[in-house]
């Protein structure tokens, strides 16, 4: 009759050799030299029944026999680990009689519609036989539908050809269950790439050969060097058909069965999740004793403590919540900051309840872990709804330290972000977060209060808020205003609604009223940012000229790094500069020392880095603000690495100049507010108000103050992978930075000068692990990188005279880096073999080019020092 699936002859017993490879490699090597095993075997099918009433209705049975577990690749006696081992001795007794034990498959039109094994196998053995069965399943037309096998419910398309059938199976549509989690940002995240394809060829109406290949690729998006494959590979022979055992007479598949053996139960055809036991694991106290010498403050800098933070956040990611707060409760207060960063960053249910049920917000002098806690939450790789829920729960209760109650708020601005962002915006902790923030926003009346629930929109970056800050940045005071403004430019410029450009053009005019100069800029740098029309650069080129000495300077400086950089905005700026030749040269001949510069760090083919500063005065030559960024980009997506703004304001009265018009009565304050990975943190006061000031000033040791240190989690991949021959895989990346960052202010009445500094350490360290999982072998590759750098940014500004001298330095250290690999494979028993690779390079250190105006003051700035040696004050 006639089939539309394979068809086996009655009585015959067909013989096959069968292979299952697999192969762990960089991206890019040949699979000569990768890491690996293969498991062979042959295996023999025969036709146990036909449906009387359907022909396209078949009972088979498949066995495997003569199993052997050998390298994949040709390797020397001496680094074999099978060597001298028997297929028993390396499977082990019980699973391999599991492994050769036959399974029966009822095959209907080609598809496999029953799957038929003993219950209490081993999973990986069972697995290894669902693999094979897959294989046997196949139509005989072309077209495409959702085939369940081994790697799940998946859309599946045929291409038939006279005596050949080409499957393909799209791995990105496999519905099974797989623990998965990814980066927040692209840029720090892994792309993946997964294919599959099985070729078949027929004769006499079944199966003459099968060869089946899948690809798995893993790139880190930011150095894609760093990146790994696994291929899976499994074909199946037909070596002879000899006589074979007569059909079992029956009228259905039960009768069959029961005959066969009363034991076979119908189970999925789907893999079931398996996973190997450690044998010899630490536990999470001695990991912990084995790594806590790197993890002291001292030593926060060093690539060691970022390798040993990120092995330490595995194993908390596999441990109980007791385990973790026995931890926790036995460590002292050097060691403290880092166990939480830790503990926070491996974002486990287990580890969340455990850090929760330590800290007490009730308690003021804990403040520091309260704040390395909620840090690493905004850093979070792939935070929780239960996570935002848990700190809404903390704020709405009883926070007695005041910074650690600010800190709360911005940081669930951050998770309201992130959650957004992965479609959670609907979620009801995500929907009561955003109410909370926004009422109480409404209510607000002191200025703190408004500030906190300000920055926590400046992390939350909700559509819905825009109007909010549209109305504290027109009509608010001083830093609140500078503060709604600069959210607004974090925004992407397609949400600026037509609102948002009158506003910000309203208040860089002064239409309805005075503002201060550093919400001035921010308003101008917002329309320059976001596709200005042709008017609106030409108001703002007309008005300088008309401005205050130092803004004159800064604008012109602003306009001139939209060209020099070629800025998305520079076309329009230079259409607009040709139609006002006429009235150019006085206008853009003034004197003044602030200035802004944007230049490249790196251009990669991957990723490239920019770094920005701009610096603001007032007119006797204080720092109003200066503002130094770092973005990394690739094609797609951006990165606000860094950002470190010091602001000043109301300081003339130290050296007794006067104040430039409408700043005459501001507060004397100096602070500094960081952005890191695009999280805003808690802005840090330097002084506030002169008796404050005066104190400092007189007792000043020109430390810096400390913004952020700690541990950060920023690249966070998982992905465990069903291979269609059985075993499990995983590709595991992870990135951690130790991150140290300060900065301060010095003055010298003496020398009428003053310094701010800003110090920035890091260290990073990346690990890549793909590996595949058999139970009785396992292969992969581990990839390290490493690199530590520092980067000094310090601005010297002479005051005696006018225009004062201001020398800028942006300098960065020698920076080594080290890669590392090693393939793998390894027996239960503990016999290894490993291939290792490993580079160091060092990237010189650099002084970061200014613009050159900048170049000749710091040569007067120096050439005048050498004359007046002495110390501050």
């Amino acid at each position: 009759g006639h089939t539309t699936g394979p068809s086996l002859n009655n009585d015959k017993l067909y013989k096959f050799a069968y292979s299952a490879e697999v192969y762990v490699d960089r991206m890019k090597a040949s699979l000569q030299k990768s890491a690996g095993y293969r498991i062979s075997s042959g295996v023999d099918v025969n036709l146990l029944w036909r449906n009387p009433d359907n022909d396209d209705d078949q009972l088979i049975k498949i066995t495997m026999k003569d199993v052997q577990v050998e390298n994949v690749n040709e390797r020397p006696d001496a680094k074999n680990i099978f060597k001298g081992k028997s297929t028993e001795k390396i499977i082990g007794k019980e699973y391999l009689e599991a492994l050769q034990r036959p399974i029966v498959v009822e095959l209907v039109r080609g598809k496999v519609k029953t799957f038929y094994s003993y219950q209490n196998e081993p999973g990986f053995t069972q697995n290894i036989k669902r693999g094979l069965a897959s294989l046997f399943q196949l139509q005989l037309h072309s077209g495409s539908s959702h085939e369940v096998d081994i790697s799940g419910k998946c859309s599946t398309t045929y291409h038939v050809r006279q005596d050949q059938v080409t499957k393909i199976k799209d791995l990105n549509s496999c519905e099974i269950e797989k623990k998965r989690f990814t980066s927040h940002n692209r840029i720090l995240d892994v792309s993946t790439k997964a294919t599959s394809a099985t070729v078949y060829v027929l004769e006499d109406s079944f199966i003459k050969s099968i060869k089946a290949e899948e690809n798995f690729v893993f790139a880190l998006n930011y150095r894609r060097k760093t990146g790994a494959k696994i291929v899976s590979k499994q074909r199946l022979e037909l070596k002879s058909v000899q006589a074979g055992m007569g059909l079992i007479a029956a009228k259905q598949v039960a009768g069959v069965i029961k005959t066969l053996d009363p034991k076979y139960v119908a189970m999925p055809l789907e893999a079931e999740p398996v996973k190997s036991e450690c044998k010899k694991c630490p536990s999470l106290s001695e990991h912990w004793q084995s790594i806590r010498e790197h993890m002291h403050p001292d030593k926060l800098s060093k690539p060691e403590a970022a390798k040993s933070f990120l092995s330490f956040i595995q194993n908390i990611r596999k441990a109980t919540k007791e385990e973790i707060l026995k931890i926790i409760k036995s460590e002292n207060k050097e060691f403290l900051p880092q166990v939480v960063d830790a503990v926070t960053s491996a974002q486990t249910p287990e580890s969340l309840e455990a850090v929760l049920e330590f800290l007490d917000f009730k308690d003021a002098s804990t403040f520091i872990l309260q704040e390395r806690f909620l840090y690493a939450c905004g850093f979070a790789s792939h935070p929780s709804e239960t996570l935002l829920k848990s700190l809404t729960e903390k704020f709405k209760g009883d926070v007695a330290s005041q910074e650690a109650r600010e800190t709360l708020v911005i940081v669930m601005g951050a998770l309201i972000r992130k959650l957004c962002d992965r479609e959670g915006c609907k979620l009801p902790a995500v929907v009561e977060a955003k109410r909370l923030i926004l009422n109480r926003l409404e209510k607000a009346t002191k200025d703190d209060n408004v500030q906190m629930y300000l920055l926590a929109l400046k992390n939350a970056l909700l559509p819905e808020a825009i109007p909010v800050l549209l109305k504290y940045a027109e009509s608010g005071e001083g830093p609140i205003s500078s503060l709604a403004a600069t959210a607004l430019q974090r925004y992407d410029p397609s949400l600026l609604t037509k609102e948002v450009k009158e506003t910000m053009n309203r208040i860089y005019h002064q239409t309805r009223k005075i503002h201060e100069k550093t919400v001035r800029t921010t308003a101008a740098a917002i329309i320059l940012n976001s596709n200005p029309s042709y008017m609106e650069v030409k108001n703002i080129l007309l008005s300088i000229g008309e401005l205050p000495m130092e803004m004159n300077k800064y604008m012109l400086s602003m306009i001139q790094d939209i060209l020099h950089f070629e800025m998305p905005s520079s076309k329009t700026v230079r259409q607009v500069l040709k139609d006002m030749r006429a009235h150019n040269y006085d206008r853009f001949s003034k004197t003044g020392s602030s200035s802004a510069y944007t230049g490249y760090i790196t251009r990669g083919p991957d990723v490239s880095s920019t770094y920005s500063l701009d610096i603001l005065y007032s007119g006797s030559g204080i720092l109003r603000r200066s503002n130094m960024n770092i973005h990394v980009f690739d094609r797609n997506t951006e990165l606000h690495a860094i950002q470190v703004v010091i602001e000043a304001q109301g300081l003339e009265s130290i050296i007794a100049a006067t104040p430039d018009e409408g700043e005459e009565n501001l507060d004397s304050f100096a602070g500094m507010s960081a952005i890191l990975f695009d999280f805003q943190l808690r802005p840090v006061t330097f002084f506030q108000g002169y008796g404050d000031l005066m104190s400092k000033m007189l007792s000043a040791t020109g430390d810096p103050m400390n913004v952020v240190k700690g541990l950060v989690l920023l690249t966070d991949f998982l992905q465990e992978i069903q291979l269609q021959s059985g075993p499990t895989a995983s590709a595991e990346f992870m990135g951690g930075l130790a991150i140290d960052i300060s900065g301060g202010m010095e003055f010298s009445l003496w020398y009428r000068e003053s310094k701010t500094n800003v110090k920035n350490r890091v260290a990073m360290f990346i690990a890549g692990n793909t590996e595949v999982d058999s139970f009785f072998v396992k292969t992969g590759m581990e990839t390290t990188l490493e690199t530590e750098t520092a980067l000094d940014f310090i601005s010297t500004v002479q005051f005696s005279q006018y225009p004062f001298l201001v020398c800028m330095q942006m300098d960065r250290v020698d920076s080594p880096l080290r890669t590392h690999m090693t393939k793998y494979e390894s027996l239960p028993s503990g016999r290894r073999y490993t291939a290792r690779r490993g580079r160091a390079a060092t990237l010189a250190g650099n002084e970061y080019p200014l613009h050159q105006e900048n170049s000749n003051m710091c040569k007067k700035v120096f050439g005048a020092k050498s004359d007046s040696a002495g110390g501050w004050f």
